[in-house]
């Protein structure tokens, strides 16, 4: 079977934005989200730079029971999927009466593991854990949590692949409706933003230290750039078969049209310009299009010397001398890792809604490898039709997906 797959629902809960409306604003208008968070500097890192996430309020909206086994990730994940499934029209009626299936990017949860073992070194009395740590800590805490909420009653499984987990999550829900394995899935990605998650990417001195001027800090493809910024939230995107949705009359977003996949087989954290171009040119093949087709690519590229150097070789590789536009939305939000893939598809979406491209800001001047890459430093408004979204991570493992904009 070869069944279109569209898009009909996305909720996001980022640095930038509680919702689409906000995200929308600081996309179009170049906002950054990243701050300094003392916490951080006392408890011992080096760089106190995060992306500044606000906590749901959960209390009246959700009872105890079902908020005791949510990690802050989980929780995030929840006002992403309510927005997403809200815009899709999908009610909880719905939901007792059909199938739908939940994939989620999330790669650690490390707060409720610290937690455990801080009460089991001090106490030495299991009895004293409760019963909550346990679903908390586990990396399948999104889709337990939300599948348990929703009452979701099809595929169930979570992506464990890095930074390039929410996207993998869209790839595999897309293929699994793509073959008739599913009518809708939801799927995304969830980032914890604790200081606790964080300490051992500061030991590898993978942070910027640009810690007077925080919202210039992250700098994708600027020769000056000096590491990352960490940063988190949630976003969920509802999937659906083309037919399916149009059935129920729901309003359709986009469309998943490509998604490509490769391993860099290389040091575990060793960029590749080969393995982002196998995954690129495989989307690309997949959804039957060129790079002379493409009008906008969400780069991965998170401010890192190594890692934009590597996908600045690959992006030239293959769209030098076309109209693409490239910008990383990571120089507004930092890096959202295990929730990266997915929330970058909600931006590149909300771009092709309002025909606009988002700027790659704290680009003052162009690495040697960037300087013939089209980026844009400016908001440029632009019809947006096809975008090409990468995502890559440790262990050298790489996704890229292609959107387009629903015409029929």
């Amino acid at each position: 079977m070869n069944r279109r797959v569209v898009i009909t629902g996305m909720g996001i809960w980022s640095c930038i934005g509680k919702n689409k409306e906000e995200v929308r604003d600081s996309l179009y208008h170049g906002r950054s989200g990243i701050g300094v968070e003392q916490a951080r500097l006392e408890y011992g890192y080096q760089s106190g730079l995060t992306g500044i996430v606000t906590t749901p309020k959960l209390k009246g909206v959700l009872d105890r029971r079902q908020r005791v086994g949510l990690p802050e990730e989980a929780q995030y994940a929840y006002m992403a999927a309510r927005e997403a499934f809200d815009e899709a029209a999908v009610t909880p009626e719905y939901l007792r009466e059909n199938e739908v299936g939940i994939i989620f990017g999330n790669d650690s949860s490390a707060k409720p593991v610290i937690e455990a073992a801080q009460i089991m070194n001090e106490k030495h009395d299991s009895a004293l854990l409760g019963s909550a740590l346990i679903f908390q800590s586990m990396n399948s805490t999104v889709n337990m949590n939300l599948s348990t909420i929703f009452g979701l009653r099809g595929v169930n499984f979570t992506v464990s692949a890095a930074c390039a987990s929410g996207s993998h999550s869209i790839g595999l829900g897309y293929m699994l409706i793509k073959q008739g394995l599913q009518d809708m899935v939801l799927a995304g990605g969830a980032q914890e933003t604790n200081y606790y998650s964080m300490a051992t990417f500061d030991a590898l001195n993978a942070f910027s230290m640009r810690m007077d001027e925080p919202t210039k800090a992250s700098r994708p493809f600027d020769k000056n750039r000096d590491g990352l910024i960490p940063s988190g939230g949630a976003a969920a995107l509802v999937l659906e078969e083309y037919e399916h949705a149009k059935a129920r009359g729901a309003n359709i977003l986009a469309e998943v049209v490509g998604y490509g996949f490769s391993s860099n087989g290389g040091g575990i954290s060793q960029p590749s310009d080969e393995g982002s171009v196998i995954a690129m040119s495989r989307a690309m093949e997949d959804a039957g299009v060129t790079p002379a087709d493409i009008d906008y690519i969400n780069a991965h590229a998170t401010s890192t010397p190594q890692g934009d150097r590597f996908e600045a070789i690959a992006l030239d590789r293959l769209f030098a001398g076309t109209k693409a536009l490239i910008s990383s939305t990571k120089s507004m939000t930092g890096h959202e890792c295990w929730m990266a893939g997915a929330s970058e598809i909600v931006y590149s979406i909300i771009m092709m809604k309002h025909n606009f491209v988002a700027p790659n800001i704290n680009l003052d001047e162009p690495s040697d490898e960037a300087a013939k890459l089209n980026i844009a430093r400016q908001t440029v408004d632009m019809p947006v039709d096809l975008v090409l979204s990468n995502s890559f991570g440790f262990g050298g493992t790489n996704s890229a997906l292609v959107i387009k904009k629903i015409t029929d």
